[in-house]
């Protein structure tokens, strides 16, 4: 077995999903492996990771709205000090997640037709992300 290990910065304009699926396969085909486990990691509290469709944007807006409705700024919220979009951020990362696994076979990516990889972005504000990559395959 072997493994490979890289770091991403992933830089957002705000609130939204940005796809780095394209990145996550130009890095695996460097790396040569033909069958493996691809751990993907968000280091943040405020921002998560999904799979989702990538063929028709207003899957993303529709998504962004609802996550705005169920966790809305400016809520009853103890936790404030960061601004009025931080404590809806971690709520949203709550309900989705900071780690996607990805099989990998015959050198690709495992992928349903119209998937691809987000970074789901909650604060209002641009950030830039770190997102940490783990390869173990052969």
């Amino acid at each position: 077995m072997k493994q490979a290990t890289h770091a991403l910065t992933l830089s957002t304009r705000g609130q939204g999903l940005y796809e780095f699926t394209l990145t996550l396969c130009e890095w695996l085909q460097h790396q040569q492996m033909q069958t493996g486990l691809l751990t993907v990691f968000c280091r943040h509290t405020s921002a998560s990771l999904l799979i989702q469709e990538n063929a028709d944007p207003t899957v993303r807006r529709d998504i962004k709205a609802y996550f705005s409705r169920i966790a809305p700024e400016n809520g009853p919220y103890e936790h404030n000090y960061e601004g009025a979009d931080d404590m809806p951020a971690h709520l949203k990362t709550a309900l989705t997640q900071v780690q996607l696994s990805i099989p990998v076979v015959n050198g690709s990516l495992v992928f349903g037709t119209w998937q691809g990889v987000y970074l789901f972005e909650h604060r209002t504000h641009p950030h830039r992300r770190e997102i940490v990559l783990h390869l173990i395959g052969e």
